[in-house]
């Protein structure tokens, strides 16, 4: 068996990546834009093997070509960027918090964040030693409008993107529960946007209640939602006060000023 140096970076198996990496360094090396033929040079790469990457790279905006036959980092770079960067500030800032919460109600306290028209599982709190529990996934994945913090980002958002929302997914349900009419759930976003809590009522799994409070960042954007999952019947309404509490000393990590209005 071969062994590998530690301390060596690894190299991409797909040399097409490689090339890519390759181009993407010499980019970032430069503040300003850079000629092809000065890029070639610097990769060892054929003028035209750099060209075809850099166009397919142009095409999903992680290079600009400001004009013809020079290149820079694209605008996708930062935006990728920027998402990371919040989902592990985020992460860092709510660990410590989430655990006491959970400490303090010994069920499940779960950190999701949006992603297009899913919310999508990052973090938890729980013990496998709190007999039953309702555990999400790291990673798993919920629509929406089924789901108590998705709640919370559709009622951020305007009424025209919301009912944009509705027609794109065409509001599917998983239980006899769920909300599947855009009047409805128009209504239940209005009362989150009242309280600045939501809830779901056994919507994306029969036996299952959530409830959540929104975490915003300094800029007053709502960047996570922060939710307790438990059996329908052993939801205790006590838990939201600490729930919101919980949620405030996140937000608060963020640079977020308690005052803020929430949703505008």
């Amino acid at each position: 068996m071969r062994k590998t140096d530690p301390d060596k970076p690894a190299k991409p198996t797909i040399q097409v990546i490689e090339r890519m990496f390759a181009l993407i360094d010499v980019l970032a090396s430069r503040e300003e834009a850079v000629p092809l033929k000065e890029i070639a040079e610097r990769t060892g790469l054929h003028p035209s093997t750099t060209h075809r990457i850099l166009n397919d790279l142009a095409i999903g905006r992680f290079v600009d070509r400001p004009e013809a036959g020079s290149y820079r980092l694209g605008m996708r770079l930062l935006e990728l960027g920027n998402l990371v960067k919040g989902r592990l500030n985020v992460r860092d800032a709510a660990l410590a918090p989430m655990r006491e919460l959970h400490r303090q109600i010994q069920q499940p306290v779960n950190l999701s964040m949006r992603q297009g028209d899913e919310i999508v599982y990052v973090e938890r709190a729980y013990s496998e030693r709190s007999g039953m529990q309702v555990v999400r996934a790291i990673g798993a994945r919920a629509p929406l409008h089924l789901t108590s913090t998705g709640k919370l980002f559709l009622a951020a958002d305007d009424p025209q993107r919301v009912r944009a929302y509705a027609t794109r997914t065409g509001l599917p349900g998983h239980t006899r529960n769920s909300i599947t009419q855009l009047p409805a759930l128009e209504r239940e976003l209005a009362r989150a946007r009242q309280y600045g809590i939501a809830r779901d009522n056994e919507e994306l799994e029969l036996g299952v209640r959530c409830m959540a409070a929104g975490i915003y960042d300094d800029q007053d954007r709502l960047v996570a939602g922060l939710s307790i999952s438990a059996p329908a019947d052993r939801l205790d309404e006590s838990w939201l006060a600490k729930l919101q509490a919980t949620a405030q000393e996140i937000s608060g990590a963020l640079g977020h000023a308690q005052e803020q209005a929430r949703f505008g």
